[in-house]
């Protein structure tokens, strides 16, 4: 399933799009934006892959979004109707460029491209898993390297600039994000259950309502209301009766 929201200032437009993600079943539309400031701050509390969004926006262009959240591994879809901001657009390594009015066929067709990048990306971090058992990070201090192995990790908690990774009773601080951490590990293996959690499916040994309890870890963690169908339907894969 791709996670998508929708950052555009005319109501209408959003309508048309919203209407085209009904459509196409592997689309899950979580959150739709007329201010392109209120859709950065959700980002940073929810687990998004994709961003159908306007450029010609007040106070903060469709261009300058995408500079400010560049970085944190999302695809873009711009929907616009000035062609001239094409070339700006594919600078930035959008997916595709739509100029409104969008038809229904156009869009399906930058749908795809984003299916295959994700699906390429997906087959990409499994052959890493594949390949390596453990990962190298940089501990906080800078000056040490610490190997992590994979079958080790328990749970790795965002903590603002640092991540926790806690492994086999040690808990290693590294600087990076949860985000990059993310697309590193097997999906099959691991899943974030809220915004600062990534766990380890194969340490869960109960779920409790909004908790889930890993072997080996004394605090319960809660699920966080985004994460929790998903993550339910996941574990619900092994249930048995």
């Amino acid at each position: 399933m791709i996670n998508c929201i929708i950052v555009d200032d005319e109501e209408h437009a959003i309508d048309v799009i919203k209407h085209y993600i009904k459509s196409v079943s592997q689309l899950n539309l979580i959150a739709c934006f007329t201010n392109p400031a209120e859709a950065i701050v959700f980002l940073e509390g929810h687990q998004v892959d994709l961003l159908f969004l306007d450029i010609n926006m007040p106070e903060l262009s469709g261009i300058e979004f995408i500079q400010t959240v560049r970085h944190a591994g999302y695809h873009f879809v711009l929907t616009t109707a000035y062609r001239e901001f094409a070339t700006d657009g594919f600078d930035l390594d959008v997916v595709d460029y739509l100029v409104k009015p969008v038809p229904l066929a156009r869009f399906l067709q930058a749908v795809t491209k984003v299916q295959k990048l994700i699906g390429k990306k997906d087959a990409d971090n499994a052959l890493i898993q594949r390949d390596n058992d453990y990962f190298i990070v940089t501990a906080q201090s800078k000056s040490k390297m610490v190997k992590i192995n994979i079958n080790d990790i328990d749970y790795i908690k965002g903590m603002k600039n640092y991540v926790a990774f806690h492994h086999n009773g040690t808990r290693t601080l590294s600087l990076i994000t949860l985000k990059d951490v993310e697309v590193r590990l097997a999906t099959k293996h691991f899943m974030r259950v809220q915004k600062s959690f990534i766990i380890a499916l194969d340490k869960v040994v109960a779920i409790n309502g909004n908790h889930v309890l890993l072997k080996g870890v004394s605090s319960e963690i809660m699920i966080g209301d985004t994460y929790k169908k998903l993550f339910l339907d996941t574990i619900k894969k092994n249930l048995i009766i």
